[in-house]
């Protein structure tokens, strides 16, 4: 659950000796061997507010590959685990510019105020409302918003009573409860469903877990909108909901890239471009999908777009002649079965001593298998194991290469 915050500890944090404590703190190691000796440091300098000092420097340490400004934020434990990065809000902030040019965008669930900071930044759009029922993310959110650019206006409001006439409704129920994650619909926070209907009418951005059964969504409850699955360098990030997509595709793939040595940048793979791409024997390379692609449902047009084809109809693993660029492929060296002695009769022959196991469409725990078929030669390979029809197939490449 991690530290409680109180108004008080985040009206200390934004003062200016708050300011100065989260400095001294921010020099602390606060590891686990040293953790004892720095709470004391913290306790001794700053009572009352060292929990929240040390869970403010934790939460700021975890928070640098998501969030730009995360050494200057303020955060809980869930709301950063829950706040979008920043990569992939200013992308939809881009979005929702470009597609209602001059809006004012109102976040309903705005909590510490992630997306905010992006949606301010965004130059096409006329104002930024945000809004949350939380009275210590909504304090943090209006720290967070003020670092820098415009300052949205903020209001405390259940995201289910609508505070505002904003042109674009955008919101994040969370995903969290007392005893953990949960994973059906009505039991987000506020639930999905209510928000759709509360909405109904106005253009609404909704952001779920990147798991959400959208297929469930359109057979049982009628959604009609666009499904937007996102991966950011190569994770899969969020599922986001759009109602107002009339005559556009209902399933898209977004790929965003923003390692430096990235050759090919971000990509979209949509449901209204050409699937027909036959099911063969396995060409030079197999090539694994991002997962934004696979999630979305998109493999087909994916591999039409590249002029691949696949080694099942039912698996995501694609084959060719050649790889995408800047996507990762694996040089098929031979093809075998998947028994353990097979494999490791194959494996030791071919002198692996790495091996690197990728798995779809069979009963297979990598480590495990790993462990089992023992490499202990020199040369590094991976295995990719998957299933044709019924039948297991394994093929042994060379270790996977980025074009």
């Amino acid at each position: 659950m991690g530290y409680r915050f109180t108004l008080d500890d985040v009206d200390f944090l934004r003062s200016r000796h708050g300011s100065k404590a989260l400095s001294t703190a921010g020099e602390l190691d606060l590891s686990s061997s040293s953790m004892l000796g720095d709470v004391g440091q913290l306790r001794r300098r700053y009572p009352p507010y060292d929990g929240a000092l040390i869970e403010t420097i934790l939460c700021r340490r975890r928070a640098r590959t998501k969030l730009a400004a995360a050494q200057d934020m303020l955060f809980t434990d869930d709301a950063l685990q829950q706040a979008t990065a920043s990569a992939v809000a200013h992308h939809r902030a881009a979005e929702i510019g470009d597609r209602f040019p001059g809006a004012v965008v109102h976040d309903l669930t705005c909590s510490i105020g992630a997306e905010l900071v992006e949606l301010s930044a965004c130059p096409d759009l006329a104002g930024v409302i945000g809004s949350d029922i939380d009275a210590v993310r909504l304090s943090m959110a209006r720290h967070n918003t003020s670092l820098g650019g415009r300052v949205p206006t903020l209001l405390r409001a259940d995201a289910l009573a609508p505070v505002s006439t904003a042109d674009v409704v955008i919101a994040d129920p969370a995903r969290r409860s007392g005893s953990g994650r949960v994973f059906r619909l009505d039991q987000l926070t506020p639930p999905l469903l209510d928000m759709l209907s509360t909405w109904a009418g106005r253009p609404l951005v909704v952001k779920c877990a990147p798991g959400l059964d959208y297929r469930v969504l359109r057979d049982r409850y009628g959604f009609s909108g666009q499904v937007q699955i996102t991966s950011l360098d190569g994770a899969v990030r969020e599922a986001c909901l759009w109602t107002e997509r009339d005559g556009e595709p209902r399933r898209r793939a977004t790929v965003l890239r923003t390692r430096p040595n990235a050759t090919v940048g971000s990509y979209e793979v949509t449901d209204d471009i050409d699937d027909d791409v036959t099911v063969g024997e396995a060409g030079e390379w197999i090539v694994d999908p991002d997962g934004a692609v696979v999630r979305a449902g998109l493999v087909r047009q994916y591999a039409a777009t590249h002029g691949l084809w696949q080694l099942d109809a039912q698996i995501a693993y694609l084959t060719g002649d050649s790889v995408p660029e800047g996507e990762r492929g694996f040089r098929v060296i031979e093809t075998t079965g998947v028994a353990e002695r097979e494999l490791r009769r194959r494996l030791s022959t071919l002198d692996c001593g790495t091996l690197e196991i990728l798995v779809r469409g069979l009963d297979v725990d990598p480590d495990a298998l790993r462990k089992r078929v023992k490499p202990r030669g020199s040369r590094s390979l991976s295995l990719v194991l998957t299933r044709i029809g019924r039948k297991g197939v394994g093929f042994i490449c060379e270790p996977g290469v980025r074009f």
